[in-house]
């Protein structure tokens, strides 16, 4: 998939509607940078996003896809892209719930180092273990969420992707 060739599409898609991109921006409740962005195909809209892209420009979501307009219209494709957004959004909300108990977690890890520290109990001996124990269960949670906040991790699948694409050409 070329993301300018996309990007060129879609701002062809755009200008035929003669509207600008703050107001498909608002349609499509996105900022109008992002759409600045996918046009000049610096990044790729989400798959919920490129099929209301394609609903609202009325093409198929494989036309959006390969960057041009097709002959033959395939249902069956853009159902299986319905299927793919749907699954990326079931997936994206069961990372927010694991993200947001793992906070959750750390705050009351954090609250627990608080209140010993408070009373100047981290020196004594029970206490001690479970300064260090929320302190380093505190740190970890934050970093760990740092990297997935940073979209770091999303990086490191695409690249692993990648080498598995590869050693299967090699094969």
């Amino acid at each position: 998939m070329n993301q300018q060739k996309v990007g060129q599409f879609l701002k062809t898609l755009r200008s035929q509607k003669s509207i600008t991109q703050a107001e498909l921006a608002e349609v499509l409740g996105v900022s109008n940078r992002s759409v600045s962005r996918w046009e000049n195909g610096t990044t790729m809209p989400d798959f919920d996003l490129i099929i209301e892209l394609a609903k609202y420009y009325e093409v198929e979501v494989g036309e959006i896809l390969d960057g041009e307009r097709k002959d033959n219209m395939n249902s069956k494709t853009e159902e299986t892209m319905l299927k793919i957004a749907d699954y990326n959004n079931v997936e994206r909300e069961f990372f927010s719930k694991r993200m947001c108990i793992m906070f959750g977690a750390a705050i009351l890890g954090m609250v627990a180092f608080s209140v010993i520290y408070i009373l100047g109990l981290e020196r004594t001996q029970p206490y001690a273990s479970v300064v260090n124990l929320a302190c380093g269960f505190v740190s970890g949670t934050l970093f760990t969420g740092l990297v997935y906040a940073s979209r770091y991790v999303v990086k490191l699948k695409a690249a692993r992707m990648r080498l598995i694409k590869t050693l299967r050409k090699l094969k």
